[in-house]
């Protein structure tokens, strides 16, 4: 990402906070074909030390990765949206898009099948509690075993990241507001966003 130290988001616990908010991610690998992205969910493990996510790849989504022999970019994506300079003050006509981004490093630990099973029965339970009827991989687990060979478990311990929080923090505390003001309309999750690092 483009160096800017006005946007940078150094805390892991707000890097955290995205991935939870935020969990379908872009894997990007530097496969020796070239390089390969795919997208799947991740899941924030939140026992461990550092920054750790849980996920899993389709077959053959691994062998195009060459999953687990090399570092990975794992890309999350928060709220963003294009800022039409119509919300500044006359006379200032450069647009922008803010955005919550984090791109995370690290090289995956490939997971057992009796860790994969897990990891998908935690990931699942993790989208399906609290909804009203609600279904879980316990309900067949003979079933939802077999299907879960197709699919390879990942965990992965983030050795870096880069991430930024480009909220219109250039701008007046008058020219936020606009902006936020029209977001609270149409991109609820972004306004709230602005709202938190307001200076």
């Amino acid at each position: 990402m483009r160096h800017t130290p006005r946007y940078l988001m150094t805390d892991p616990d707000e890097v955290k906070r995205l991935i939870r908010g935020n969990p379908w991610a872009t894997f990007v690998s530097p496969a020796s074909g070239g390089l390969v992205a795919s997208h799947y969910p991740v899941l924030l493990v939140e026992d461990a030390d550092g920054i750790v996510i849980a996920s899993h790849f389709g077959r053959p989504d691994e062998q195009l990765h060459e999953l687990g022999r090399h570092e990975l970019l794992v890309i999350i994506q928060g709220p963003h949206d294009y800022v039409s300079p119509s919300l500044y003050a006359p006379g200032d006509l450069v647009p922008t898009w803010n955005h919550v981004t984090a791109h995370l490093y690290g090289t995956p630990e490939i997971l057992s099948e009796e860790e994969n099973y897990a990891m998908l029965t935690r990931l699942t339970d993790h989208f399906e509690d609290g909804r009203e009827h609600g279904r879980h991989l316990s309900e067949d687990e003979p079933g939802t075993r077999r299907a879960a060979k197709g699919t390879v478990g990942l965990r992965l311990r983030v050795d870096r990241f880069d991430a930024r929080a480009k909220l219109s923090q250039n701008k007046s505390a008058e020219v936020r507001e606009n902006i936020i003001t029209r977001f609270d309309d149409t991109n609820a999750a972004l306004a709230q966003e602005m709202r938190r690092v307001a200076p």
